[in-house]
């Protein structure tokens, strides 16, 4: 049975036009869009919070997401986005430390594959996932897009001059 929303909104990011999707049973997809929002929406009662909370994250305000779920994918994808929603915010890890989490070290490939294939941009947080040398690797959505994902949660520390 697909998961197919009928319901869609949009928010304008720092990254780009969001496109959130889904219903009462869930958020299914959140993607980026080259495209500007053309024209005032009404925002489906079912996709408010994914907004609001999306739209607090990238003011900086919301470190974690608390948003009734619904992704379409494999049992083995959906185990990889559920270890990845495990990676608290500020922080990343290696595809190496995703498999061994998963049980599987061998399963790097499959890991990374279903790491790309993620429904939810942002929100089950494929950012954070970096190679084993520290280097940013593939982002679906660029990689200076990650890299700004990464620096938002990141800020630079501050001292104090006196």
């Amino acid at each position: 049975m697909s998961n197919t929303p009928s319901l869609k909104a949009q928010l304008k990011t720092p990254l780009g036009t969001t496109e959130i999707f889904g219903d009462e049973r869930g958020i299914s997809r959140i993607s980026i869009t080259k495209e500007d929002i053309t024209e005032d929406q009404e925002i489906p009662h079912s996709l408010k919070d994914a907004v609001a909370q999306l739209d607090s994250y990238f003011k900086g305000e919301l470190r974690e997401f608390d948003l009734k779920l619904n992704p379409e994918g494999t049992d083995f994808q959906k185990r990889v986005w559920e270890a990845l929603l495990t990676i608290p915010y500020g922080k990343t890890c290696s595809y190496t430390d995703l498999t061994k989490q998963l049980g599987d070290i061998k399963a790097i490939r499959a890991a990374a594959a279903a790491n790309g294939k993620n429904p939810l941009w942002i929100v089950i947080p494929c950012h954070r996932v970096i190679g084993s040398d520290g280097s940013l690797t593939g982002y679906a959505g660029g990689l200076w897009r990650k890299k700004w994902l990464l620096e938002l949660e990141t800020p630079p520390i501050q001292t104090e001059l006196f």
